[in-house]
């Protein structure tokens, strides 16, 4: 059961996780954004950058998860919560996962390719050695909206 000070901290992570994926679409990215908290402290943040980075891997999740591990000096973050605008992929997925992050957090569902119970489900798969406690659906509604206005300005701009 999520407590008042949970959910309201929730908030406040998904709204900073909202704020990087808006600035992954002001640099031409897909908005989308993610951050590592362990107890009340921010161990890693990130977004999109496979594009500027010309790094298929430099997924949202991935990045957080990377600054994470070297805050932590850990490769392993257990007792941490991942804010993701949108479902994780099967990399990213498979990285929480070995990350053992305990929480994830996701705004909106990816219905094409979401490895967190949309089309797959690796981060609660039983016959993985770690499964993450998954919640849908915080701030759902605005990271959607940034998605849609993100491809529908990426289509009218090609078209």
């Amino acid at each position: 059961m999520v407590d008042d000070q949970e959910a309201m901290d929730d908030q406040k992570w998904m709204a900073r996780a909202l704020e990087l994926a808006e600035s992954a679409a002001a640099i031409g990215e897909v908005p989308v954004g993610a951050v590592i908290v362990s107890g009340n402290d921010l161990i890693g943040e990130a977004h999109n950058a496979p594009i500027s980075n010309n790094d298929a891997c430099a997924h949202a999740e991935v990045l957080a998860i990377r600054l994470a591990c070297k805050a932590e000096q850990n490769y392993r973050l257990p007792n941490s919560t991942l804010y993701v605008t949108l479902e994780p992929c099967a990399m990213c997925a498979g990285a929480l996962v070995h990350a053992r992050v305990e929480r994830v957090v996701i705004a909106a569902r990816e219905p094409r390719a979401g490895a967190g119970g949309s089309v797959l489900n690796v981060l609660q798969h039983e016959q993985l050695n770690h499964r993450c406690d998954v919640e849908f659906g915080l701030m759902e509604q605005q990271s959607a909206a940034l998605l849609r206005g993100f491809f529908r300005a990426r289509r009218k701009r090609d078209s």
